[in-house]
């Protein structure tokens, strides 16, 4: 018997959110597989550097600078991608952005804009790549959940983002139903804690970060290879069988 391999050799894949943090994480993940890579987001000084990077290590990488509430940014990543290498074989949904305050005094507009870009913007951006895919016969895609996606936070300012990030969950399980048909697997990615720019000020507070990593089994914060091992999972035949499935990376913490 053989057993599927992780590569993903001459296929190419939109990432967004991939100007930092775990963007950036998966966006290297993919090109060191061998998939060529658009890289989105808003900040294109910092996409410049990441697909300097993933150029130099032997990559393929191209920058795509944009906001993904703009309702067109599907299918212009999508063209992109297709434009610069041809195909489009999968997309990792990765944007996102956290609320902020007490949820009595959370104000409705920021609870929209949590949700217009952790929830609409993905299915905005998985359906535009989704139609390329069943055109081209199959492809894959991974949505960015979160362990609060599943969890209650442990602090204040997050009622929206728990909320957008439960629905991804529940987008994951809608979209693999639809679009199995066409061979295209639908997961998504729900890490625990790894340190980024975006979860900085949540553990800022003394004694925050110490009280986080005791509710951690493994007893440490994530790294970037064990986010790069999910992703090449994943994106790859080795989880060609796998689909509407939310996989935790979180050393345990969703064990509670």
């Amino acid at each position: 018997m053989s057993v599927p391999g992780l590569r993903l050799d001459g296929q190419a894949a939109v990432v967004t959110g991939a100007s930092a943090g775990l963007g950036v994480i998966i966006a290297r993940t993919l090109a060191a597989l061998g998939c060529g890579v658009v890289v989105a987001a808003r900040r294109r000084e910092l996409l410049d550097t990441v697909a300097a990077q993933i150029d130099a290590d032997g990559g393929r990488a191209v920058a795509a600078a944009c906001d993904v509430r703009d309702p067109d940014h599907g299918e212009l990543l999508a063209e992109r991608c297709v434009a610069a290498f041809g195909r489009l074989d999968g997309v990792v949904a990765n944007a996102g952005i956290a609320g902020g305050g007490p949820a009595e005094f959370e104000q409705a507009a920021v609870f929209a804009d949590v949700m217009a870009v952790n929830v609409t913007a993905v299915s905005v951006l998985a359906a535009a790549c989704a139609r390329r895919m069943i055109s081209g016969g199959g492809g894959w895609v991974i949505l960015q959940s979160s362990i609060l996606g599943r969890r209650a936070g442990t602090g204040p300012g997050v009622a929206a983002y728990t909320a957008s990030k439960g629905a991804v969950e529940q987008l994951t399980r809608e979209l693999a139903r639809q679009w199995a048909p066409h061979g295209i697997r639908v997961n998504a990615l729900s890490p625990g804690y790894f340190p980024t720019e975006m979860n900085a000020p949540m553990v800022a507070a003394p004694g925050r970060l110490e009280a986080l990593l005791s509710r951690i089994p493994l007893g440490r914060a994530g790294e970037p290879e064990d986010l790069a091992g999910a992703v090449a999972f994943l994106a790859s035949d080795a989880a060609r069988y796998v689909t509407g499935h939310i996989l935790a990376v979180d050393g345990g913490m969703s064990v509670w």
